[in-house]
């Protein structure tokens, strides 16, 4: 079954640091906790489902951003995706803890995770959306250029 072309990002931190995940495929690409909706799902109900299957975390807190990206689905996840859609939109979620916690990873689909400062997170992301996220939760500069809502 073709993926559908709306997903969640869940950016789970503290105050003073970022949660990401390492993808299996490919390898070497650090993400938030990211996935598409499953047919009937609303989006909020995505980020808890999606929060609970990769990290095992309760989404007691969570907060719906307002940010909505739409962009280009990247040749490693196109055949996911049915033929004629080109496009992706994504919703901006968040999750503040009070302190950094190992999460329990979905080994279908992460490798690794790693608590990082979050310019480093912001560096080490390989989705621009998720860079985006994480500069504007903490109001940084990255390469001179400033995210802050």
């Amino acid at each position: 079954m073709a993926k559908l072309p709306k997903s969640v990002l869940v950016l789970v931190h503290t105050a003073e640091a970022v949660l990401l995940l390492e993808r299996l495929q490919p390898e070497g690409f650090w993400q938030s906790v990211t996935g598409s909706l499953e047919p009937g799902e609303d989006w909020e109900s995505a980020a808890r489902r999606e929060l609970l299957e990769e990290t095992g975390f309760s989404a007691q807190g969570l907060v719906d951003t307002g940010v909505r990206n739409r962009f280009p689905i990247r040749p490693p996840w196109r055949e996911r995706y049915p033929a004629d859609v080109e496009d992706n939109e994504e919703h901006v979620f968040t999750l503040a803890l009070a302190e950094p916690r190992n999460p329990r990873l979905q080994p279908t689909e992460h490798r690794a995770f790693v608590w990082l400062a979050p310019l480093e997170a912001a560096r080490r992301c390989g989705s621009a959306t998720n860079r985006d996220a994480i500069l504007r939760q903490f109001h940084l500069v990255l390469d001179g250029r400033s995210l802050a809502s």
